[in-house]
C-alpha cells in the first residue's frame, strides 16, 4: 500500500504494540532549531488523540500459555491466563478444542476478567488445546492456541512378578511396565534393597525409552531382586514396582557370542530446535560390547557428548546442521552389529515480516503483507474479526499476501494473520480503520511570528477523510501565487523574503463531500535579533579562568533564552559545574564563566539566542596554554652496547614552545622509569632525535621522551618497543669477598653475585684466585653459575688457620672482567678434636642430675658449646637423650629423670662444622622417690600473733627417701607475702605479721625432693585473739575442739601448691 503524501488522515500504519497518541500543541510551541525558519504553531497531523482518548480494537498483552496441572495438587483450580487492552474494554470468551467453553451451562467453568478458571479439572473433559477470544465495538482477534495436560503417576500392578533365570555369561531385559503417567517420568532400578540402585556402566543400561534394565553379560554378583522406580518430572511423585528376581541357572555357563542391539532410537527422530536430543543405543553380547557412533556422510558435532559407557549420544541445543543419518555399532571379539536412523530438526515458524494497525480513507487499495521462516516451511491464512478470509469479489488472499480493492467502511476491523506448520502456528494481528469525516482543525487561530527578511511557512493540515481540498485567501481575497507566494503540495503556504506588509491574517478552507472547516493563520514580521560574543577569541594558560560575554539585541515585545555550547554541543551545568558557570547579567546578557581551565577546554564556544520568533549563534574561541602534549612515537634508530640513539615526532606545544626534552628509560631492574643521561646534554625543544648515554650492556631498555615548555612538563610518550643492548666485557667485581669456616682443610671463600644488570652478556662466570701467604702464584678456579656465591677448595696439606690472600674477577663470552680488591681469608679451623676433660655426675634429686665438666685445651678446632647423651643402664645409647648448652657453659642440670635409676652420661664439644669425640661415660643413680604420704593430723593453737603447729611425723617407705625434715609455707590471701619454714621436728611455731586471712601447708623434705603436701589449713584472724583447732586426714575421725576466745576458724581442703 502505498499512502499519498498530501493526505491529512490517509494509510497511517503503526505496530500493533505501540498505540501512541499525538500531543495538544499550544498556542505557543517550542522554538525551531534552524535558525532561517520561522516557527509555525500548527498542529502536525499526528496530534489530535491521545491514548486515554483513542478507541482501537483489541490487543493481546497476555496470550494462555501451555499448564502442566497436577492431579494431585492441592490447589484444586487451573488457570488460563489471557489479557488484551482495547478502547472500548474487550470481552472475553473461550474455546476448547475449537468449541466455546459454555460457563453457564457448566458450574466447573468461570470467567475472572479474561481469565478462564476450571475448578475439578480432569484430564477426560478438559485435556486440550485452549484459544481465547478478545472483541469489542472494532473487532475480535483470536490468541493462540494453548495446551493443557495432567500431570499424574499411577501405582504398578501389585501382581507379583515372576522370575527371570539365566545362565551365567548370557544377556537378560528386565521389562519395567510402568504404570499409567503425563508427562515424562524417570526410570531407575533398585538392587534388593532401597536405596541401593543399580550402577549403570558398559555391562548394565537403564533406557529412558523403555523404562527397561539391561545387562549385556549376567555375572554372579547380579543375583537377586530388582525394583522399578519411576519418577514424575512434573510432580516428583515415584512408586515402586513389585521385584523381579534374577537368578542363575545351575546347567552351565553361556558361551561367547556377537552382540545383538536390544534397545535403540527410532528409525526416524524428529527435534525441535534448540533442545537437547539423546540417542540410545544398547547391545547384549559377551564379551560385553562396545558401542562406537559416526554420523553417515559427516561428523558428529563436536558439542555432542557421550554418556553412560556411550550407550548415549547426547547433542545439546541441536541445530538444522546437526541433521543427518546416525550410526552406533556395537562390536566385540565374536562380531559385531550396527543400527542406523535419521535425525531430523524442525522449527516453529517465526516472524520475518508483520501487519501493523493502518488507517485509510475510503477507496484506496490495501495491501498488507506477512511472512515466516519456520522448518517445515509455514503456510498462511488470514482471519478478520475471527473468522477465516478467502479470496473473494475485493479481496484477495494468496500465500502471507493480503489485497483489498477499494476499502469500504465495512471492511474495518481486527485482521490477523496466521503462519503455521505442523509443529505449530504463530499470528499477527493489525487493525484497520476506513476514516470518513468532515474537515476539522484542532488549533484555529494559529499564531505564527517571522523574522523580517526571512522565508516564513504557514501550515494547513485539517483532520478529514476523504482528502480535502485546500485554498487560502487572506482577507476577502483568495491567495495567488506569485514569485513570492507560493502553495507546496502538502498545502503549506510559503511566503519569501518576508516583509511588514506580510503581516496580518491568513485563512486555510478544507473541503470535502462531507462538510468544510477554516483556520486562520495569524503572522507577525519581527526585527532580526543580532548577538554579540566577547571576547570572540582568547588565550588563557592552564588553571587560569576567563568569561565570555553574550548580549542580544532584540524585538523588546519578545522574551529571548539563551544556551551555551561547546564545540558544537550543549554545555551540562550539572556535568561538569566544577568548570563552568551559567550567570545571567541582564535579561538580555548572560555570561558564561570557565573556572581552573585545562588543557581539554580549548575548543569552540557558541552562544545560542532564541525568541519565538528568530534563533541566533554565535561563536567564539578560547586557546589554552599548557604544558606540551606527549612526543610522537619513538624509535630506536642505533644500539650499541652503552649508547641507544632515538628519534620521536614533535607533539603539540600547547601555544608554548617546546624548551627541552627528557629522555627517559626503563629496564628490569630499574624502579620505574629513570632519566638518562644524552648526547647532547640538554636536548633542546628543536629537535626530535638524541643519543641515551652510559647504559649498561646487555640489558633490555625500553625508552620514552617526555617534553617541557615555560609552563611546564607534559605527559610523556608511549613507551618504545623494547630493544638489549649488545654485550660487552664484565665491568663490576664481586663485592664484599670473605670465608672462612668450612671443614678441616676447607678454604671457603664468598662474595657477593653480580646482579644480571652488570653481567654484561651471556655466559657469565666468577675466577676465584688464591694464594698462602708469601707464596707468588696464584691458583685460579673457574666457576660458571652467574648465581654461584661459595667456592671451596680442599687441601690436606695445609694446617687449620692458614691465611690465604683471596680476589675474585668475572667473565663472560666477551672475556674477562676485573678482579675485587684482595683480601685475606684463614682456612678452616675444623671440628674440635679433643673431648671435655674432669666429667663429674651426681644426683640431685630423684629426678634430676648436675653434671659439670671442664674444656678441652685450646687450639683448633675450638667448641662453640657442649651436647650431653644420657642413657638408663637398661638401655642402648642410641637410644638415649641428647641435650646441648645454649652457649659455652661447662655444666648442665638433666631434668625429668625417673627416681633411684643408674643413668650414663657422655660429653662432646660441638661447633659450626661437626662434632668432636665424646668423653669416657659416667655413671650417675637419681635418688629415691621423696615421700608419697602427706603430713596428717595437723594441730594448732593460735594465741596472739602467734601459731603453734603440729602434726603426725611422716614415714617413708622402703622405695621412697628417708625424711630429713619439714617444710611449713604460710601465705596471707590477697598480699604476696609468703613465709617458708623448715625444721626437723613434726612441729613449729609460726609468727602472723597482722590480722588478716592465712593459709597454711606442709610436706615432708628429703633426699630425693619434697614429698606431697598436706590439706590446707585457712585461718580468719585479728589480733590479740587464741584459739584452740585440729584437723586430720580424710579417714580420720575429727578431735573434739575448745575453743578459748572468739574466733573463727575454716578447715578447707585444697590442691597441692
Amino acid at each position: 500500500m502505498k499512502p499519498d503524501s498530501s493526505s491529512v488522515l490517509n494509510s497511517r500504519s503503526r505496530p500493533r504494540q505501540h498505540h501512541s497518541g499525538g500531543l495538544v500543541t499550544p498556542d505557543w510551541p517550542a522554538f525551531s532549531s534552524h535558525p532561517l525558519s520561522a516557527l509555525s504553531l500548527l498542529g502536525s497531523q499526528e496530534d489530535y488523540r491521545s491514548e486515554e482518548s483513542e478507541e482501537f480494537g483489541p490487543v493481546f498483552t497476555q496470550e494462555p500459555e501451555d499448564v502442566i496441572f497436577p492431579l494431585d495438587s492441592d490447589e484444586k483450580k487451573v488457570a488460563m491466563h489471557c489479557e488484551a487492552r482495547g478502547n472500548p474494554p474487550p470481552t472475553y470468551s473461550w474455546y476448547i478444542n475449537r468449541t466455546e467453553v459454555d460457563a453457564d451451562g457448566d458450574y466447573r467453568y468461570s470467567f475472572i476478567d479474561g481469565n478462564l478458571i476450571i475448578t475439578n479439572g480432569s484430564e477426560t473433559h478438559d485435556y486440550g488445546k485452549y484459544q481465547c477470544k478478545a472483541e469489542n465495538s472494532f473487532g475480535t482477534v483470536l490468541s493462540r492456541e494453548a495446551l493443557l495436560q495432567f500431570a499424574y503417576l499411577g501405582a504398578f500392578s501389585t501382581k507379583t512378578r515372576g522370575g527371570v533365570s539365566v545362565r551365567e555369561g548370557q544377556g537378560v531385559v528386565l521389562m519395567c511396565t510402568p504404570p499409567a503417567h503425563s508427562p515424562e517420568i524417570i526410570y531407575s532400578w533398585v538392587f534388593n534393597e532401597f536405596p541401593s540402585f543399580v550402577a549403570e556402566d558398559s555391562r548394565r543400561f537403564i533406557s529412558q525409552d523403555t523404562g527397561n534394565l539391561y545387562i549385556s553379560k549376567v555375572q554372579p554378583h547380579d543375583v537377586g531382586s530388582y525394583i522399578c522406580l519411576v519418577k514424575n518430572t512434573v510432580t516428583n511423585a515415584r512408586v515402586l514396582s513389585p521385584p523381579t528376581p534374577l537368578t542363575l541357572k545351575t546347567d552351565g555357563v553361556m558361551g561367547e557370542y556377537e552382540p545383538k542391539i536390544e534397545v535403540h532410537f527410532p528409525t526416524s527422530v524428529l527435534a525441535a530446535k534448540g533442545v537437547t536430543v539423546r540417542l540410545e543405543c544398547f547391545a547384549l553380547g559377551n564379551p560385553v560390547p562396545t558401542i562406537t557412533w559416526r554420523k553417515i556422510n559427516g561428523n558428529i558435532p563436536k558439542k555432542a557428548r557421550l554418556r553412560k559407557s556411550q550407550a548415549v549420544l547426547e547433542i545439546p541445543n541441536i541445530q538444522l546442521e546437526d541433521s543427518g543419518t546416525y550410526e552406533c555399532k556395537a562390536e566385540n571379539p565374536r562380531g559385531g552389529t550396527a543400527f542406523k536412523g535419521h535425525l531430523q530438526v524442525y522449527t516453529l515458524p517465526q516472524w520475518v515480516r508483520m501487519i501493523n494497525d493502518t488507517q485509510m480513507d475510503s477507496g484506496e487499495k490495501l495491501q498488507w503483507e506477512c511472512k515466516a521462516m519456520g522448518r517445515p516451511r509455514p503456510t498462511y491464512r488470514w482471519l478478520r474479526n475471527g473468522l477465516p478470509l478467502t479470496s473473494q469479489g475485493r479481496v484477495e488472499t494468496l500465500n502471507g499476501e493480503l489485497t483489498i480493492h477499494k476499502v469500504q467502511q465495512a471492511d474495518s476491523g481486527m485482521y490477523q494473520c496466521v503462519a503455521e506448520n505442523k509443529y505449530g502456528a504463530i499470528y499477527s494481528n493489525a487493525e484497520l480503520k476506513i476514516l470518513a469525516s468532515a474537515p476539522v482543525f484542532v488549533h484555529n487561530p494559529v499564531r505564527v511570528i517571522a523574522t523580517l527578511g526571512k522565508d516564513v511557512s504557514l501550515e494547513c493540515k485539517p483532520r478529514a477523510s476523504p482528502k480535502p481540498r485546500i485554498t487560502w485567501r487572506r482577507g476577502d481575497r483568495r491567495i495567488q501565487q506569485n514569485k513570492r507566494i507560493m502553495l507546496l503540495r502538502n498545502n503549506t503556504l510559503r511566503i519569501v523574503n518576508s516583509s511588514r506588509a506580510d503581516e496580518g491574517n491568513y485563512v486555510c478552507r478544507a473541503e470535502n463531500q462531507l462538510g468544510s472547516a477554516e483556520m486562520t493563520a495569524i503572522l507577525w514580521v519581527k526585527e532580526a535579533m543580532r548577538v554579540e560574543l566577547s571576547p570572540s577569541r582568547v588565550e588563557v594558560t592552564v588553571g587560569e579562568s576567563v568569561v565570555l560575554s553574550c548580549k542580544a539585541t532584540h524585538d523588546t515585545s519578545l522574551d529571548v533564552a539563551f544556551q551555551w555550547f561547546f564545540n558544537q554541543k550543549p554545555i551540562n551545568f550539572q556535568q561538569d559545574g566544577g568548570h563552568f558557570e551559567y550567570i545571567q547579567t541582564q535579561s538580555s546578557t548572560v555570561d558564561l564563566m570557565i573556572r581552573s581551565i585545562l588543557l581539554k577546554h580549548a575548543g569552540k564556544y557558541g552562544c545560542r539566542a532564541q525568541t519565538s520568533a528568530d534563533s541566533v549563534f554565535a561563536e567564539a574561541e578560547l586557546l589554552v596554554r599548557g604544558p606540551p602534549g606527549p612526543p610522537g612515537v619513538v624509535i630506536v634508530e642505533e644500539i650499541t652496547d652503552t649508547t641507544a640513539t632515538l628519534s620521536w615526532t614533535r607533539g603539540l606545544d600547547n601555544h608554548s614552545p617546546i624548551s627541552t626534552y627528557n629522555l627517559q628509560a626503563r629496564s628490569p631492574f630499574s624502579l620505574g622509569w629513570q632519566t638518562v643521561k644524552t648526547d647532547p646534554d640538554p636536548v633542546t625543544g628543536d629537535m626530535e632525535s638524541a643519543m641515551a648515554v652510559e647504559l649498561n650492556p646487555w640489558v633490555e631498555y625500553e625508552f620514552r621522551v617526555v617534553a617541557s615548555n615555560a609552563i611546564g612538563t607534559g605527559d610523556p610518550s608511549a613507551p618504545s618497543r623494547g630493544v638489549r643492548t649488545k654485550e660487552a666485557v664484565p665491568s663490576v667485581a664481586p663485592a664484599n669477598v670473605s670465608g672462612g669456616n668450612g671443614r678441616r682443610h676447607e678454604l671457603v671463600i664468598s662474595w657477593e653475585p653480580v646482579s644480571e644488570e652488570f653481567q654484561n652478556g651471556e655466559g657469565f662466570g666468577y675466577i676465584v684466585a688464591f694464594r698462602a701467604n708469601g707464596s707468588r702464584g696464584w691458583k685460579e678456579k673457574m666457576v660458571t653459575s652467574a648465581d654461584s656465591t661459595t667456592y671451596k677448595y680442599r687441601d690436606e696439606t695445609f694446617p687449620p688457620l692458614t691465611p690465604f690472600e683471596v680476589k675474585v674477577g668475572v667473565y663472560n663470552n666477551k672475556g674477562d672482567g676485573p678482579f675485587s680488591k684482595v683480601v685475606v681469608i684463614h682456612s678452616a679451623e675444623g671440628e674440635p678434636r679433643e673431648a671435655p676433660s674432669d666429667v663429674k655426675a651426681y644426683s640431685i634429686s630423684s629426678t634430676e642430675i648436675r653434671i659439670t665438666w671442664k674444656p678441652p685445651n685450646p687450639g683448633p678446632g675450638k667448641p662453640r658449646g657442649y651436647e650431653v647423651s644420657l642413657w638408663k643402664d637398661s638401655e642402648q645409647e642410641e637410644s638415649g637423650k641428647k641435650q646441648r648448652t645454649l652457649k659455652n657453659e661447662t655444666s648442665m642440670v638433666l631434668t625429668g629423670l625417673e627416681g633411684n635409676s643408674m643413668y650414663h652420661i657422655t660429653v662432646k664439644g660441638f661447633n659450626s662444622i661437626g662434632q668432636g669425640p665424646a668423653t669416657a661415660a659416667v655413671t650417675a643413680r637419681t635418688r629415691k622417690a621423696p615421700p608419697a604420704q602427706p603430713p596428717s593430723s595437723l594441730m594448732w593453737i593460735q594465741e596472739g600473733n602467734n601459731v603453734t603447729l603440729s602434726w603426725d611425723p611422716v614415714k617413708a617407705k622402703d622405695n621412697e627417701s628417708d625424711v630429713i625434715g619439714y617444710m611449713v609455707l604460710l601465705k596471707q590471701e590477697g598480699r604476696g607475702h609468703n613465709q617458708v619454714t623448715r625444721t626437723i621436728n613434726p612441729s613449729t611455731i609460726l609468727s602472723l605479721p597482722e590480722g588478716g586471712t592465712y593459709t597454711i601447708e606442709v610436706r615432708a623434705l628429703s633426699e630425693g625432693g619434697e614429698g606431697a603436701v598436706s590439706s590446707q589449713v585457712r585461718l580468719v584472724t585479728s589480733s590479740g585473739v587464741r584459739a584452740k583447732s585440729s584437723q586430720c586426714s580424710v579417714h580420720c575421725l575429727p578431735q573434739s575442739l575448745t575453743w578459748t576466745a572468739l574466733l573463727l576458724v575454716l578447715l578447707v581442703p585444697s590442691a597441692s601448691w
